[in-house]
């Protein structure tokens, strides 16, 4: 799908975690519209990243960050949200929140990002809806903004979800190969993996198939899957042609497998002579 034609589409198509990839991918900036029935979110993109999102029921939500943390008690927000209803919503909470005193702007700071996160979190479970990137426009000027990796997002919020059925959708064949992706456009990508998915990039070389990376991974078939799946949706991972092993590789393999043969030939002809001791002859057979 290119960018320059207009992004919009469903999301029963085309996935939220691969519109983001895209956006990502191509350094855009701007918005992108999403709607689920009667919920509408807009996430702000700059070059890639993701710094703002606002869905329904904001308000509470930042409020409700605010409270957990402890850094706002009920009487101050319910105070903040009575002077914010009389300008008609017009005043930001986190504004009004500041100008009485009782958070500062790195609380808040603090609090919009981990409320963004979590929004965009939500967003990866949503089946259907659709879809509508605006480049260059931005709805409203946001006094606070953030810088989320898109990869990471992605990520944390698959983790978050855990499900099978994903794999079925994303990696429908498991003898195809896959391959570290590089990063597009020039963009530096900024991800948190964990020692887990370090483990299974390391098996992603090229040669071997799904398949293949499931049978050397220290996890469970099921759990690797999942991995596989998630790298692939963050565009970490991408599909490719198997690659032909080069032939210096074919031949250290055979040299070490000749190595093993001739040692165990010198342990037997070493090894205490027996009284019926049985000797096992070794054959090397050439590959046709």
């Amino acid at each position: 799908m290119d960018l320059d034609l207009g992004l919009q589409g469903n999301i029963e198509k085309f996935t939220l975690a691969e519109i983001f990839q895209l956006i990502a991918a191509s350094r855009k900036s701007g918005t992108l519209g999403i709607q689920k029935d009667d919920s509408i979110v807009m996430v702000y993109f700059k070059e890639g990243n993701v710094v703002y999102g606002y869905g329904p029921r904001q308000t509470f939500h930042l409020g409700q960050f605010l409270k957990e943390k402890g850094i706002i008690s009920d009487t101050q927000l319910e105070k903040a949200i009575r002077i914010q209803s009389k300008t008609e919503n017009t005043k930001r909470l986190g504004e009004i929140l500041i100008s009485h005193g009782f958070i500062d702007r790195s609380d808040l700071q603090e609090v919009i990002k981990k409320q963004v996160e979590e929004l965009l979190f939500s967003l990866l479970s949503w089946k259907k809806g659709s879809f509508k990137f605006y480049e260059n426009q931005f709805p409203t000027e946001e006094e606070i903004t953030v810088s989320l990796s898109v990869e990471n997002i992605i990520l944390e919020g698959l983790r978050r979800l855990d499900e099978m059925n994903m794999v079925k959708d994303v990696l429908p064949n498991l003898d195809d190969v896959y391959t570290i992706s590089a990063a597009q456009g020039g963009r530096t990508r900024d991800v948190s993996l964990q020692a887990k998915e370090w483990n299974i990039m390391a098996l992603v070389d090229g040669h071997r198939s799904i398949n293949e990376v499931c049978r050397y991974s220290s996890m469970t078939k099921e759990e690797t899957l999942k991995k596989l799946a998630q790298l692939k949706l963050a565009g970490l991972i991408t599909k490719t042609e198997r690659k032909e092993t080069p032939s210096n590789v074919k031949l250290e393999k055979m040299i070490s497998r000749l190595s093993h043969l001739f040692e165990e030939y010198l342990t037997e002809k070493t090894a205490p002579r027996v009284v019926n001791r049985k000797i096992n002859k070794i054959f090397v057979e050439p590959k046709s």
